[in-house]
């Protein structure tokens, strides 16, 4: 299969290139960028205006498969990740069953392959599962293909059990994505503590929770050498520590999902009590729960924070947190309702509009959150379309706008604060080796 992208603007970060060129896809590799290729293809695709960028690469995204495929399965969450122009995504392991041992990564890994749509990397659990209490079996995990150790959804509050796991994954050269969240100061919060907390008289959670657990697995990180990634970093004091961390040469890096650097907590709208058409009685709501996240939206001055530290290189990566669940999950109070939201399919436009629109951003800088820095994270050779490199590619139309409409998601879930939310910039096409996996209303 031959592929020939004419006409596009070429962000590679991996070799600073920026300019309009066309590039030459041959057998599931980029065989040549240059301007006016002439060669005999098989597809050929225009993208004049739009940016041909590596493929997005989200270190953050939960399948939900096994156990909890009512939410979401790895082929439908591997369309979603094509629709938003992810050529691999890492599975996060709060599943049903745990994913802490060779037998549930290889499940997910082959899965993935006989969908044949998108890269899937499956993230070992931490402990085994995710009870914090024994360490799970990073090594053979490792043996089977897992590229980062992960509690995600909690934090390992024994520091002792989570250091000596921190030194195990160092031993391996793998790295842990860190959620950091102090179980014992959420209290029951659901939302951001503050004002508007108050006044839909809710439970808040204090930045407090997130800092500590902050600054206790950096501290970790610095003892013993691992490579630290902290997951959906929310609050001001995240990016000053992480800033400081850095200039003190620990190896730190983190991420930002879109929702964090666009929305605060003030968005959060309060709701009226439904009807439930089956049963017939009135459905407890106070707020909607497609703003219950998890860390919470929080205050202008965290998502500024964020916003600067992007722009300045102290964070690292843009991921999605991608969390599927139904819409009865979500049907009920904020007490009730689970934390998370859907991303896969908004990441890239979020991007765009919020961050590159508004100047925070390059379009190159684009490329390295989004790409380029997570592949070298968990030393994955792509995030590169240089001659040579598997054609993982996405295009991008920076020009087009569009409304969000949850309704057209090829996620399962439909669980977005950001249905009817008018944004610019559009995934057009998604190439994996070599293989167009999504095509704008194809």
């Amino acid at each position: 299969m031959t592929i020939l992208i004419k006409n596009g603007r070429v962000i590679n970060p991996a070799t600073k290139m920026d300019e309009i060129a066309d590039v030459l896809v041959e057998n599931g590799t980029v065989t040549k960028i240059e301007k006016g290729i002439k060669a005999k293809a098989d597809r050929e695709i225009d993208a004049k205006g739009c940016f041909v960028m590596p493929g997005f690469i989200d270190m953050h995204v939960h399948l939900r498969d096994p156990g909890f495929e009512k939410k979401e399965t790895v082929e439908t969450g591997c369309r979603a990740a094509a629709h938003g122009g992810f050529t691999t995504i890492l599975a996060m392991p709060n599943t049903k069953p745990v994913v802490d041992n060779a037998d549930v990564v290889n499940y997910v890994h082959n899965k993935a392959k006989t969908v044949g749509i998108v890269n899937v990397l499956q993230v070992g659990a931490v402990t085994k599962g995710q009870k914090g209490k024994e360490m799970a079996d990073i090594e053979g995990m490792v043996a089977a293909g897992i590229p980062a150790i992960s509690e995600d959804g909690k934090s390992v509050m024994n520091a002792e059990l989570y250091r000596e796991a921190m030194a195990k994954a160092a031993e391996c050269n793998i790295a842990v994505l860190a959620h950091c969240e102090d179980i014992n100061l959420v209290n029951g919060g659901v939302m951001n503590e503050d004002a508007h907390a108050k006044e839909l008289g809710l439970k808040g959670i204090t930045n407090s929770v997130e800092d500590v657990i902050v600054a206790r697995d950096i501290m970790l990180c610095r003892d013993t050498g691992v490579k630290l990634h902290l997951c959906h970093c929310s609050t001001r004091d995240s990016v000053v520590m992480v800033k400081y961390a850095k200039e003190e040469g620990v190896r730190v890096t983190a991420e930002v999902c879109p929702h964090h650097f666009t929305l605060t907590s003030d968005d959060i709208h309060k709701i009226e009590p439904s009807m439930d058409p089956e049963k017939k009685v009135a459905i407890e709501a106070d707020a909607d729960t497609n703003f219950k996240m998890n860390p919470p939206l929080r205050s202008k001055e965290d998502v500024q924070a964020l916003k600067e530290g992007l722009r300045d290189d102290v964070m690292d990566v843009i991921a999605t947190d991608h969390a599927p669940h139904t819409f009865a999950d979500k049907n009920t109070s904020m007490k009730k309702a689970p934390f998370g939201i859907v991303g896969l399919e908004t990441a890239a436009s979020l991007t765009y509009t919020e961050l590159v629109e508004q100047g925070y951003l390059t379009p190159m800088q684009m490329a390295e959150k989004m790409s380029y820095n997570p592949a070298r994270i968990i030393g994955l050779d792509k995030g590169d379309i240089a001659p040579g490199k598997v054609a993982d590619i996405v295009i991008f139309d920076p020009k087009r706008t569009y409304t969000i409409d949850k309704n057209t998601f090829a996620s399962k879930g439909r669980n977005t604060p950001f249905h009817g939310r008018k944004v610019t910039g559009k995934v057009r096409t998604t190439i994996v080796s070599g293989h167009v996996v999504y095509e704008e209303n194809a």
